[in-house]
C-alpha cells in the first residue's frame, strides 16, 4: 500500500508538472513536489535515500545556487549522475520536485547522488528526510528579516539540523563567518574553508552593513585582522580566545579582476592550484572554495575542479552577461545589505562610470520591509555612477535613497516599468559601454521572464 502511494506521489507530481508546461504556467520547479507530497508525504525521504552516493545539501544567505552548480558541474565531469534542483527551488516542495522529474513510477531513481541547495530556515526538515551524506554551510547575513527573524533565529536552526545528522555524516563550513563557526565548531566530522589572502580585505574594522561583530560565547567584540567581505574574515576573541578555525581548503594569491572574474590559488591537503574564473566578486571567490571543497571531499581530483571552475558560466541573474540591442549587459542579484555592497564593488571596479539599473520589489521573497536599503553603501555611487535608473515595485523608495547617498538628481530617473527602464538604461549607454543591472530576487525573475519572451535569454528553469 505504501509502494502504491508512492507511486501514485510520483505519478500525480508528474502529471502536474507536464500540465503546467502545456499551459506555459512555468518551469514547474515547485507545485509537482506540492501535489506529490499532499498523495505521499513521505515522498522526499524515500526517494531522497534510494540514492546511491547520498545527498550533498547547501545552504546560506548568499551563494547556494552557485555553489550547487559549481559542485553538479564537478561531479558530472567526474562521472556522477546528479539530481539537482537547478533552477533555484529550495524548499522540500521544489527539492521533492526535482527527485520525482528523475524517478520512475515504482520509486526507482535515476541519479546517484542528490545535490541540494536548501533554504536556511527549512533546513532542519530537509536533513530530517534526506539525511544528508554532506552539509555545507555557506554564510549567515540579515536577509528577509520579516520571514527569517534575526540570523541568530536561522543559526538555532542550523543547530538543530546539526543535531539530525546521522553519525557519518560531514560538515562543511565556512570558518570565516563567526556565527557559521559557532554553529559547526563542535561538530565531530568537520572541514572548513575560507580566504587566506589578506591583500584583499576590505580593512580591520567592519563596515555598517555587518553583523557579526560580538563573539558568541562571551558577549566581547571581535577583533579583526581582515574584514573581507561584511562580518566574514580572520577574528579573534580577545576575552576568551575564540578565533576564526584553521582552514582546510582557503583561496590565496587572490586577484580581483571585476566584473570579469578573478584569479587565485585553491590550496587543499592534496596540493596547490591557480584557478582562473569568469564569476565576478569577492563573494563569488567563497562559493568556488565551498563547491572545491565538497568535491574533494566527494573524491573528485584538483585538476578537475580547476577545470570547471574555469569553464563555468554564470547561473541565470547573477553575474549573467546578455546582449540586447548590440550592448552587454550584465545582471547582478543584490538581495540583501552585504550581498548589495559587494555587486556595487565588483560593478564599480573599473576606472570608468557606470550606468545602471536598480530594481527593488518588495514580494515575499525579496522581504517587504526594505528598509535595509539604508543599510547598503550606495554612496559608492556618488563618484562612480554616470546614470542610475531605478525601477520596480519600490521604485520610489531606491530613488529616495540615490538622493540621500549623494547621486545628483539629474542621474536619477525613475521609470517603474521593469522593460521600458532596461531600454532606458541602453538608451543612456555611451559607445561599448555595458549596462549593470541590479535587482532583488523577485525583479530579476521579472526582468529575466520580459527579455525570455524577446528571446534575449532562455527561461530560467531552462539555464
Amino acid at each position: 500500500m505504501t509502494d502504491l502511494r508512492l507511486g501514485a506521489g510520483i505519478l500525480a507530481g508528474r502529471l502536474s508538472a507536464a500540465l503546467i508546461r502545456a499551459l506555459g504556467a512555468g518551469g514547474a520547479t515547485t507545485m509537482p513536489g506540492r501535489v506529490a507530497r499532499a498523495v505521499a508525504p513521505d515522498l522526499l525521504a524515500r526517494l531522497g535515500r534510494r540514492l546511491m552516493r547520498g545527498s550533498v545539501l547547501i545552504t546560506g544567505t548568499n551563494g547556494k545556487t552557485t555553489t550547487a552548480r559549481l559542485l553538479t558541474g564537478i561531479l558530472g565531469r567526474a562521472g556522477w549522475r546528479s539530481i539537482h534542483n537547478r533552477a533555484g527551488a529550495n524548499l522540500p516542495a521544489g527539492i521533492a520536485a526535482a527527485l520525482l522529474a528523475h524517478s520512475a513510477l515504482d520509486g526507482q531513481v535515476r541519479g546517484d547522488v542528490g545535490v541540494f541547495e536548501v533554504d536556511e530556515a527549512a533546513l532542519p526538515l530537509v536533513v530530517e528526510s534526506l539525511r544528508p551524506r554532506v552539509l555545507v554551510l555557506g554564510n549567515l547575513f540579515r536577509d528577509q528579516l520579516d520571514r527569517y527573524g534575526e540570523i541568530d533565529l536561522v543559526a538555532d536552526r542550523w543547530r538543530d539540523a546539526l543535531r539530525r545528522l546521522e553519525a557519518d555524516a560531514l560538515v562543511i563550513y565556512n570558518a570565516d563567518d563567526p556565527l557559521v563557526a559557532d554553529v559547526a565548531r563542535d561538530f565531530p566530522a568537520a572541514r572548513t574553508f575560507g580566504i587566506a589572502d589578506s591583500s584583499v580585505r576590505r580593512g580591520e574594522a567592519l563596515e555598517h552593513a555587518a553583523d557579526g561583530r560580538y563573539c558568541y560565547r562571551c558577549g566581547v567584540p571581535y577583533r579583526y585582522e581582515a574584514v573581507f567581505l561584511g562580518h566574514l574574515g580572520a577574528y579573534r576573541c580577545d576575552s576568551c580566545g575564540t578565533a576564526r578555525p584553521l582552514l582546510t581548503v582557503a583561496a590565496d594569491n587572490v586577484r580581483l579582476r571585476g566584473i570579469t572574474g578573478s584569479v587565485f590559488t585553491l590550496t587543499t591537503p592534496v596540493g596547490r592550484a591557480d584557478v582562473t574564473t569568469t564569476l565576478p566578486g569577492l563573494y563569488n571567490v567563497y562559493n568556488i572554495v565551498a563547491a572545491a571543497t565538497a568535491a574533494l571531499t566527494l573524491g573528485t581530483t584538483l585538476g578537475l575542479v580547476r577545470t570547471v571552475v574555469r569553464d563555468f558560466i554564470p547561473a541565470f541573474g547573477r553575474g549573467e552577461q546578455i546582449t540586447i540591442e548590440g550592448h552587454t549587459v550584465y545582471m547582478l542579484l543584490a538581495k540583501n545589505p552585504a550581498g548589495f555592497n559587494e555587486v556595487l564593488r565588483t560593478v564599480l571596479s573599473g576606472a570608468r562610470p557606470v550606468v545602471a539599473v536598480i530594481a527593488i520589489n518588495d514580494l515575499t521573497a525579496d522581504g517587504r520591509d526594505v528598509s535595509w536599503l539604508w543599510d547598503v553603501d550606495f554612496e559608492m555611487l556618488r563618484e562612480h555612477c554616470r546614470a542610475a535608473v531605478v525601477t520596480g515595485i519600490r521604485a520610489h523608495d531606491m530613488a529616495v535613497r540615490l538622493k540621500y547617498a549623494g547621486l545628483p538628481e539629474e542621474a536619477i530617473t525613475l521609470e517603474p516599468d521593469e522593460e521600458r527602464a532596461i531600454h532606458c538604461g541602453i538608451d543612456l549607454l555611451a559607445l561599448g559601454e555595458p549596462l549593470y543591472v541590479l535587482p532583488t530576487y523577485t525583479a530579476m525573475l521579472r526582468i529575466r521572464d520580459l527579455l525570455a519572451r524577446r528571446g534575449y535569454v532562455r527561461a530560467f528553469w531552462e539555464d
